[in-house]
């Protein structure tokens, strides 16, 4: 880091957004089935548009999924429920276009007697972890995401009823000598019903969203804009095409830490864009947590068919209280990176994925997180002789 003084953003959306409708459908999915049968294959794509949400993909399963209901069910819950949002749960089309993985891929991927259970794609993961937060995650990402689970929260239990399912969140955060402190600007993007005047939606966000959330770091002179088109009725669907896989960066740091480029939305635990990335950041964080650096990135890299990872990076950027070499040895020593294994970890398995699908699937206080656990943190302090 060349200056220690600097402004970071980091955005996020709200569940209402199209790309994150269709995020939590394809998890809702792969939910559903692995219910059923936790060793269903599945990797969904869904898209939606006006009037209309599109589930197609690769699934191998003993389970079954009743397509209409689930994606009515997410469309529900997320509050698209009113015909003038142009796009409810009720009305629009669902159309389900579903074949088998490739028999070719399944060879290399399926546990066997002859052969370990290896990588479900090539590619590369990244994991990151900063101690900046409680959470061991960047603030501005941390900001970005509460702001968006706040406008959905006071939009559900009625604090401000006019507002609809879509919205957008920034934060550009300033920091001095590398430390947040404080909230430079704040940018909500807030769906809303006709006739409600934008000088009320701004007091209301600032009052209700805003402030809350940002707590000592919104001062007198931090930016705020609040729809900055001065309107914001036509959204979600029918206003803006949503795809399965488009919000990789808010998904994961906002941009703090790299990205491999592979979403994790719809993909069973097999497929190492979803579970390496977890792990990653499950190492980073044990790592940050046990005080052997201030932050911490781990990639991993991988070939299809193949249990063992190619290469594993662990850096610190400048921040390592030990030797990089120490940490790389106790990484070595104490987490395993084979697709098995790290499915084993942390019980990957499990049903648990459409609630990723909104507002990060890292820096969350949920026991079915369990790549955010710190359970070796202590051991890992102690063998490193701190």
């Amino acid at each position: 880091m060349s200056s220690k003084n600097y402004c970071f953003s980091s955005e996020s959306v709200t569940e209402g957004h199209p790309d994150k409708i269709c995020d939590q459908v394809s998890d809702a999915v792969l939910d559903e089935l692995l219910r059923q049968d936790r060793k269903s294959r599945v990797a969904v794509e869904t898209a939606t548009t006006a009037g209309l949400v599109i589930v197609m993909g690769e699934i191998t399963t003993n389970g079954y999924v009743e397509f209409q209901k689930v994606v009515r069910d997410v469309i529900r819950d997320i509050g698209y429920t009113k015909p003038e949002y142009l796009f409810d749960y009720r009305t629009c089309g669902v159309l389900a276009s579903i074949h088998e993985q490739s028999p070719d891929i399944a060879q290399g991927v399926d546990n066997s007697k002859e052969h370990e259970q290896g990588a479900g794609d090539q590619g590369i993961m990244f994991g990151f972890a900063t101690n900046e937060t409680p959470e061991l995650m960047p603030l501005p990402i941390t900001l970005a995401h509460k702001l968006s689970k706040r406008l959905a929260d006071v939009r559900k239990d009625g604090t401000l009823p006019y507002l609809r399912p879509d919205g957008k969140t920034q934060v550009t955060l300033e920091y001095q000598d590398h430390k947040p402190k404080r909230a430079h600007t704040v940018v909500i993007a807030a769906q809303h019903d006709e006739n409600v005047s934008l000088d009320k939606v701004k007091k209301d966000i600032l009052d209700e969203v805003v402030k809350p959330v940002c707590g000592n770091f919104f001062d007198s002179g931090t930016i705020v804009h609040v729809n900055g088109t001065g309107k914001f009725v036509l959204g979600g669907p029918a206003a803006d095409t949503g795809v399965t896989g488009r919000k990789i960066i808010i998904d994961t740091y906002g941009g703090r830490g790299h990205h491999g480029g592979g979403c994790f939305s719809g993909k069973d635990p097999s497929k190492v864009d979803r579970s390496g990335a977890y792990m990653a950041r499950y190492v980073a964080k044990n790592i940050v947590a046990a005080g052997l650096a201030d932050q911490c990135e781990v990639q991993i890299s991988y070939v299809i068919g193949v249990a063992k990872p190619l290469s594993i990076f662990i850096e610190t950027r400048g921040t390592a209280k030990v030797p990089i070499e120490k940490i790389e040895k106790l990484v070595a020593d104490h987490f395993s990176f084979k697709p098995v294994d790290m499915i084993k970890r942390l019980d990957l398995l499990r049903p648990i994925y459409r609630k990723t699908a909104s507002y990060g699937h890292f820096g969350r206080e949920d026991p079915d997180f369990t790549w955010e656990k710190t359970d070796l943190a202590k051991k890992l302090r102690s063998e490193a002789g701190l």
